[in-house]
């Protein structure tokens, strides 16, 4: 779909994460191959290969960064040696694709719409895109491990999110054009992007929707710095922080307003073990979530309602649309409960007489439910999961609260990106990196205390 530029950025990509790999360490290279890819590359301009998946926004970053970490830094990624219980989940987000495709080897036929069946060629595709999406986990978890590395993290997001507020105003102020301007076509649809009486920003993510929950991801970053007294630079970390919460409220995406909104508060307002137990406890929801839909005991009634009250009536009939589509997408899921459906469509439902789609998957977990199964989701959130709990025990063997403000913010934000794949599906690489390094950072912690129990032992 791009035109010239678009191509040439995408494949010089892998030339700008060599010169990062060589000049810079190798979290520092990551971070801004992989993020800095989700920021700048064009959406839907792809190379379509044979085997391999389409080469494109989301992967080019991370072969990218791939490279870089083997090539150029010589660093093996270990993807399942000493992963622990961990690998389990590993092994089945990696081979669910597989297994999807061999039992779909039937072509649906509805109304005049015609989706071919699966093949064992199509099921080596998914897991090889499967295990592309999973790599930045693997990265995430072995190179960040120290505690400067985990404040790298947040004190990039915060100096990228800077940077991306500059297009992102101009987009709020002219309406947004960029990707338009710079790689000829608009991502996605230009009147999802008015709102209240302006725009919301697109800049080069694909939708205005992400890049709000990005910068709630920014506000959170910086208040965590704020928190733990860190300058951004010559800057005042709380200017920044209020700063940055104008330039969310300007995204006019409501859902990330709230998760900004809470995660300042929480940070600033409540102790680390209070944000701890929030975190898990939207793990836990996003977890149950597709169980209680299947019995249907989840209140979905009354949280329409509550959103009647408090964002008004149009907001919530949008919210009613979405799990009224839920329900009709997951009467079809259940009929290939345990591995799904696969792609192309075939987890989506059509009008039995024109074969219309005559539904809209908007949760990441509708969409990965549909498709791959009850293994698929489990292996999937079960993977984002783990993460927040291995941070719950981490958190209790710190005694810096630094290190503990720093722990807990960033599990609160994995637990926010759980509970946003409920109505959305903003999961990509770069949120899988940020994950891998919650956990790796975690393990190392729990690894250095049990070490220094078995010590303390041999020496008594």
């Amino acid at each position: 779909m791009g035109n010239g530029l678009a191509y040439a950025v995408l494949a010089i990509w892998p030339l700008i994460a060599i010169k990062l790999y060589k000049t810079k360490s190798i979290q520092e290279a990551t971070l801004w191959t992989i993020i800095g890819g989700f920021m700048c590359l064009a959406v839907k301009t792809e190379v379509d290969l044979p085997m391999i998946p389409a080469i494109g926004k989301h992967s080019m970053p991370v072969v990218s960064a791939l490279m870089g970490c083997i090539l150029i830094k010589k660093r093996r990624i270990s993807y399942l040696k000493g992963q622990g219980g961990i690998k389990y989940l590993l092994i089945l987000f990696i081979v669910t694709p597989f297994i999807t495709a061999t039992f779909n080897g039937d072509a649906i036929i509805v109304g005049d719409r015609f989706i071919r069946s699966f093949n064992y060629y199509d099921g080596l595709s998914a897991t090889i895109n499967q295990f592309l999406i999973i790599v930045p986990f693997f990265i995430g978890r072995q190179f960040f491990k120290t505690y400067d590395d985990h404040l790298l993290m947040f004190r990039f997001l915060v100096i990228a999110g800077l940077i991306y507020t500059v297009p992102m105003l101009y987009e709020i102020r002219l309406s947004p054009q960029l990707h338009t301007i710079f790689y000829g076509y608009f991502p996605h649809s230009f009147a999802q992007q008015v709102r209240a009486g302006g725009f919301r920003p697109v800049v080069f993510m694909g939708h205005g929707l992400l890049v709000g929950f990005f910068t709630f991801i920014v506000l959170l970053s910086v208040v965590a710095l704020w928190e733990i007294k860190i300058k951004i630079r010559q800057f005042s970390p709380s200017r920044v922080s209020y700063y940055v919460l104008i330039v969310l409220v300007l995204c006019k995406s409501k859902a990330a307003l709230l998760y900004g909104l809470l995660a300042f508060f929480m940070i600033k307002k409540t102790a680390y073990k209070t944000q701890m137990r929030i975190a898990v406890l939207m793990v836990i929801i996003a977890l149950s979530y597709p169980s209680l839909s299947i019995i249907k005991v989840f209140p979905h009634e009354s949280i329409t309602q509550l959103a009647t009250d408090v964002m008004g009536e149009q907001r919530a009939q949008s919210l009613k649309f979405r799990f009224d589509n839920e329900n009709v997408l997951l009467s079809h899921a259940r009929e290939r409960l345990l591995f799904g459906w696969g792609g192309w469509g075939r987890n989506r439902v059509y009008s039995e007489v024109t074969g219309r789609d005559i539904t809209v998957t908007d949760g990441r977990w509708i969409i990965t439910f549909g498709q791959f199964g009850l293994f698929g989701f489990m292996a999937e959130f079960g993977l984002l999961a783990i993460t927040v709990f291995r941070a719950n025990k981490a958190v209790r063997l710190v005694k810096r609260k630094s290190e503990q403000t720093i722990l807990a913010a960033h599990a609160l934000l994995v637990g926010i990106v759980m509970i946003d794949q409920l109505p959305n599906s903003s999961l990509a690489p770069w949120l899988w990196l940020l994950t891998g390094i919650l956990l790796g950072r975690s393990e190392t912690i729990i690894a250095k205390n049990k070490v220094k129990q078995v010590s303390n032992l041999s020496t008594q």
